[in-house]
């Protein structure tokens, strides 16, 4: 056809076109590096049942060194490929990359896959469409980089046809600007099993069961959301094959119970026990992936990278921390006092004082020990500073620190028996017995709430089996008894202090009243377990002892006085054991707007895109009042807390509450205190410090929402 025939305007126009698109395809060519090969996706190598290629997340190499790539699927209807570990059949696919130019390395991740069942066989695969996420590590920063990739793998329907290709992808220097594939790469990066911080999935506990017709792996898996259809996928040593889990799900879905057969092959080499293996939990398009060592029931469960030596480092660490907690302010009192009143006494009875003091510190965190032992072997909950929950426990530390403060205000001096006083030491009538009980009841007293280190060490503890309780608490015990331990090894610490003498009696007696103060704040938290009237009565049984104290205490003998002492500690524990009807507690400055803990609700509230957050506390937290009273309820926090598009949910374990408890054993905490921070982009939940400050609260909201500062939006 003649450019004749034609209308006249139109030939006058072609040509200027052509011109027009010549010149915008050079200028395409020279921006694009001088090649039109360049660009953020390879082209496609297609066969009859699937095309595939590689695609880049940027148009250019940037200057990090690093590259997000992804390995795209096309599959046609009904056909499947496969994941990392295929199953009972297939293969994955299998890339060599040695014709590449400027990559030093290549690491390729794998999306959560389906579990396909046919006549018996398990497999994990892919349908549709996947992207395989990868990171690209180029040799040289900056400069140009060209792969090529001979791949091999696996389609699978009716019939199996294994397929080799070579891809291929080019990406000039330049600026890292995100391309149009950056989405579909980014969408599937997310469905990239984690350890749990992104998927709101943790699993709680595996064990290897002995189900009579072979092994049977159980797990247990806690989800942040309510799970629909989860699944554990199981990679482990060579000759084992895994069946389709028993899922039990309960909690409204938030708790999962899955229990795989496990099958031995003809290659399997011994046994399951002690086994190293990959555990993969799927809901969905989310995932979770740890690495274990199968133990039998009873034996604690361990995810990958925890050692046991490292927690009890961390005990160690936590119980040193525990002597600067807000905890200890109830028991200051009784800390000054067994480092006052050694000054000029001999460095051996220094050194065994101290020693004594060490052995109550450890004596008491052995009884703790044992109690939670025993609660678990019960089968019931167990927490960090749940004696605080129980009234009898109340009771009689109310009255032993009662005793305590009549002692330091000179009602009385505390008698040791006959055999104890063998082994005092006579300088000042200071024995060896009273600086073991020092020590014993200042850490009854000073271990209500958690620090620094302190809670990973105890819930890796309550959650296994009694050595390792034993043995963490034991690291514990060390940890608060060390500054008692150094002034041992180094008596001059005390014996250089001002000696003895009238001043003496007036610090005893300014003891004495912090004492008393210490007896008016367990009552306080006695009053929310047994109510107002329940602990008038109490109280009044303990000023009497205190008064019949001082009267009998200026009598010859002390027979009298330890008859009405017994007789009136008696009557304390036996009304705070009488049974009461307990309801739910609500913190006591708790305001109108704070919402009940409710892990429903939680989800519930993230899913429609608000910010949740948890404040567990309890009234004799005193670390839990500590982070309200300068950080919860003051500016910016409380600002922050108000907003729209913020809900804030309190947890009072003042009282035993299940709930809470197994909502703190989801993060493997079991003490307090605890918060956390829920929203659109954690909707498994932030962690916070164990001490909040400010920006940490604000920095969890802000992460949580997934968009601006909320501190700015104020």
């Amino acid at each position: 056809m003649r450019l004749s025939q034609y209308p006249a305007q139109f030939a006058a126009f072609a040509p200027r076109s052509l011109a027009l698109a010549a010149l915008v395809w050079l200028l395409a060519w020279v921006l694009g590096g001088g090649s039109a090969a360049f660009a953020a996706a390879g082209p496609w190598a297609e066969n009859e049942h699937s095309q595939v290629r590689l695609i880049a997340a940027t148009d250019a190499v940037g200057d990090t060194g690093e590259v997000l790539l992804g390995l795209q699927f096309e599959l046609e209807p009904g056909w499947k490929t496969y994941w990392r570990s295929p199953g009972d059949a297939g293969y994955p696919p299998r890339l060599d990359w040695s014709g590449s130019e400027n990559l030093k390395d290549i690491s390729l991740d794998w999306p959560v896959p389906h579990r396909f069942s046919l006549f018996g066989l398990e497999t994990f695969g892919y349908q549709n469409e996947v992207i395989f996420p990868a990171i690209a590590r180029l040799e040289t920063a900056g400069e140009s980089l060209v792969l090529e990739a001979q791949i091999s793998y696996l389609l699978c329907e009716e019939i199996c046809i294994p397929y080799d290709e070579i891809l291929t992808l080019r990406l000039p220097t330049g600026p890292a600007t995100p391309a149009n594939e950056a989405f579909p790469i980014d969408r599937f990066r997310a469905q990239v099993p984690d350890s749990g911080a992104g998927s709101g999935l943790s699993l709680a506990q595996v064990e290897l069961l002995d189900a009579g017709q072979g092994p049977l792996i159980e797990a247990t898996v806690h989800s942040t959301l309510p799970m629909i259809s989860p699944d554990l996928l199981v990679e482990g040593p060579a000759g084992w094959g895994y069946g389709k889990p028993e899922v039990t799900l309960s909690d409204d879905g938030l708790e999962a119970r899955l229990a795989l057969p496990v099958f031995r092959g003809k290659s399997a080499e011994g046994g399951l026990e002690g086994q190293s293996v990959t555990l993969t939990v799927i809901d969905g398009r989310r995932g979770l992936e740890t690495s274990t060592t199968l133990e039998p029931a009873g034996r604690p469960f361990q995810g990958a990278g925890v050692s046991f030596f490292a927690i009890l480092g961390l005990a160690l660490l936590g119980g040193l921390i525990l002597n600067l907690m807000p905890c200890v302010l109830p028991v200051l009192s009784i800390k000054l006092l067994s480092a006052v009143g050694h000054g000029g006494r001999e460095s051996g009875l220094v050194r065994l004082s101290f020693l004594a003091s060490a052995a109550g510190i450890l004596f008491s965190f052995m009884v703790l020990a044992a109690v939670a032992i025993g609660l678990k072997s019960a089968g019931m909950a167990v927490g960090w500073g749940i004696q605080f929950q129980q009234p009898v426990f109340l009771a009689f530390m109310a009255l032993i620190v009662t005793l305590f403060a009549c002692n330091l205000l000179g009602l009385f001096e505390i008698g040791l028996p006959g055999w104890m006083s063998g082994v005092a030491t006579a300088n000042g009538g200071h024995g060896l017995g009273g600086h073991f009980l020092t020590g014993a009841f200042a850490t009854l007293l000073a271990t209500p709430c958690s620090a620094p280190f302190l809670g990973t060490a105890v819930g890796f503890a309550l959650s296994s089996g009694p050595l390792e309780i034993v043995a963490v608490f034991l690291a514990l015990g060390l940890g608060l008894a060390l500054p008692y331990l150094c002034v041992a090894v180094v008596p001059s610490l005390a014996t250089q202090l001002p000696r003895p003498g009238p001043w003496m009696v007036t610090l005893r007696r300014i003891l004495g009243l912090a004492l008393a103060g210490t007896a008016v704040w367990l009552l306080t938290v006695l009053t929310v377990q047994v109510g107002l009237q329940r602990t008038l009565l109490l109280t009044a049984c303990l000023v009497g002892l205190s008064i019949a104290i001082a009267i009998l205490g200026r009598k010859e003998g002390t027979r009298a006085r330890n008859l009405v002492a017994a007789a009136i500690g008696a009557l304390v524990i036996i009304l705070a054991a009488l049974p009461v009807e307990r309801g739910q507690t609500v913190a006591a400055d708790a305001l109108e707007d704070w919402l009940p803990l409710d892990k429903g609700e939680i989800a519930r509230r993230v899913g429609s895109g608000e910010v949740v957050f948890v404040d567990v506390t309890a009234d004799w937290c005193i670390s839990c009042q500590v982070n309200k009273s300068l950080v919860i309820d003051q500016a910016p926090v409380a600002e922050a807390l108000e907003g729209d598009d913020v809900v804030a949910m309190r947890g009072d374990w003042t009282l035993p509450n299940d709930e809470i408890s197994e909502y703190l054993a989801d993060f493997g905490r079991y003490g307090i205190p605890f918060n956390a921070v829920y929203g659109p982009a954690a909707p498994q939940g932030i962690p916070l410090p164990e001490l909040l400050s400010s920006e940490a609260v604000l920095n969890a909201l802000e992460q949580a929402s997934g968009r601006e500062s909320l501190a700015q939006r104020r």
